[in-house]
């Protein structure tokens, strides 16, 4: 599943008129560059959530063809519902015996979705997300293991623990995340929430995993500048 259904109000004048999955990387969208990351590994049922520009998006989607996919649209129009509200959203659409992947519309990466599922695999996982070392306002908090124990607000000095361990080591969340189907019995939030929210709520009694890959290319285009970055790290 690909979120594509933000404001993108970071991305401003662009998402004035535009849906922000629909901004331009050299000559190819957002959400182009990630269905054709997904189709690296053999990935091209895909659902799509919106909200912002809707139309648009669907519009694209159908004018490509799907750029070579099976794109299933998940219409939030009458309201957003944060990746968590979406992911629920969702669900009859996901759902079946094996693990899915979510990622956002506005980061590029190349993190190796096959490690990911690996990892994911050999930890017993009910989630796995991509983590980098990098520079956030926001991390995630991890035990020496990597498995999720917390967050922390860098601005705020906001921390929610839900794991209480000494040494926690911050790490920056990729948005692109494994998820076992069961994960929709034990989600216990509803209508418009978060998915840090539901990493949190379930972290003491599921095994969340971070995978750390801090070595590969990763961009958050969630400004506009950060086209201009984005260009040079992926042709």
């Amino acid at each position: 599943m690909i979120f594509a259904a933000g404001l993108g109000t970071r991305f401003k004048p662009w998402t004035d008129s535009h849906p922000k999955a629909l901004a331009i990387v050299n000559n190819k969208s957002l959400l182009q560059r990630n269905i054709e990351y997904l189709q690296q590994y053999n990935i091209t049922n895909v659902v799509v959530n919106v909200h912002h520009f809707a139309d648009q998006i669907i519009e694209a989607v159908n004018d490509n063809k799907s750029w070579g996919s099976n794109i299933i649209i998940s219409d939030e129009s009458n309201e957003v519902l944060e990746t968590g509200g979406g992911l629920l959203k969702a669900q009859s659409l996901l759902q079946n015996d094996e693990p899915f992947i979510t990622l956002n519309a506005d980061i590029l990466t190349d993190l190796s979705i096959s490690n990911l599922l690996s990892f994911h695999k050999s930890n017993e996982a009910l989630i796995s997300f991509g983590i980098t070392n990098r520079k956030s306002s926001r991390n995630f908090l991890f035990d020496e293991h990597n498995r999720l124990c917390g967050w922390e607000n860098n601005v705020t000095g906001e921390r929610k623990i839900s794991i209480a361990k000494e040494n926690l080591k911050p790490m920056a969340y990729s948005c692109v995340a494994i998820f076992e189907p069961a994960v929709f019995e034990l989600i216990p939030q509803r209508g418009k929430f978060s998915l840090t929210e539901t990493y949190l709520s379930l972290a003491a009694e599921h095994v969340i995993m971070g995978y750390e890959h801090s070595g590969d290319r990763f961009i958050d285009v969630g400004k506009l500048e950060s086209v201009e970055v984005a260009e040079g790290m992926f042709i």
